[in-house]
């Protein structure tokens, strides 16, 4: 299983560095909308549609609501910069408001286990990670900006799989997702440190070290908050997994559970912190 975590590790960031560097800002965002999408399938799984009708159904308001976020935001044109600043706000707040669900759980499930809740929650949600990302991209430098988003949530899980295999014993969220450990979610928040330690020589003299330390602890955070929040919609679906198309690691929700509770706050905090 980690031989195959690893390989397909590999396999997704050396497809994800040559769109990075090769595609612009525009046609990256649109090559995304498709795993958004496939995303957006596997959800429905998660929601036990199992009408193909109703599935295409589901995945057509999915991506009209992408269509209708790409021409609010002007994609085509200039990015509303500012919109997109509000978009990713309310996606914050709704990811706080998540974390206390799944402090609840399973008490909270009453607020959001109706299938239509979850039904629009699951466009919501995705909606929001393809635009953070869209927004993220057309920033200066915004390839290597959402790598280093992307890192920041790789180390999270890298951290927490690692330390939590080795180390592990007490039980982060046992109702939710007993596989996780506080000690794992240490070794995480550690790499963290060390990303930052990594990165702050190498950047500008007008970026403190403070803003650096205010981007990526909080990112890292909502990472697991997004992780446990999949675990737990999967538990209460009674799944292990979202999907089978990626060896070792499960489906495409598996792989970007953390991303979407990620990126919205990480643009959001980069729009507030600049000059960062």
């Amino acid at each position: 299983m980690f031989k195959q975590r690893v390989i397909t590790a590999v396999v997704l960031l050396a497809c994800l560095l040559a769109l990075l560097l090769n595609l612009s800002p525009l046609n990256f965002s649109l090559v995304i909308a498709p795993v958004v999408l496939l995303a957006g399938s596997e959800w429905a799984n998660l929601l036990t549609i199992k009408t193909r009708s109703r599935k295409i159904a589901y995945l057509a308001c999915l991506g009209l609501c992408l269509a209708i976020s790409a021409l609010a935001l002007d994609l085509f044109g200039t990015l509303d910069m500012q919109l997109g600043k509000y978009l990713a706000l309310a996606a914050s707040v709704l990811w706080a408001i998540i974390f206390l669900w799944v402090q609840g759980y399973p008490s909270s499930a009453i607020l959001w286990s109706p299938q239509p809740i979850l039904a629009v929650l699951g466009i919501v949600l995705l909606c929001f990670t393809w635009v953070a990302i869209a927004l993220i991209i057309h920033q200066p430098h915004g390839p290597w900006l959402l790598l280093f988003a992307i890192v920041i949530v790789a180390l999270a899980d890298i951290g927490g799989y690692v330390a939590g295999n080795l180390f592990g014993k007490h039980k982060l969220a046992p109702v939710v997702s007993p596989g996780k450990t506080w000690e794992g979610f240490a070794g995480g928040m550690i790499l963290q440190c060390g990303l930052i330690a990594a990165v702050a020589p190498v950047l500008p003299s007008a970026i403190p070290l403070a803003a650096l330390v205010a981007l990526v602890i909080p990112v890292a955070l909502y990472s697991v908050v997004g992780d446990l929040f999949e675990s737990m919609v999967k538990r209460h679906s009674g799944v292990k997994d979202s999907g089978h198309l990626l060896p070792g690691h499960g489906g495409v929700l598996d792989r970007i559970d953390g991303l979407m509770a990620a990126l919205p706050l990480f643009i959001l905090l980069f729009l507030l912190l600049s000059p960062l």
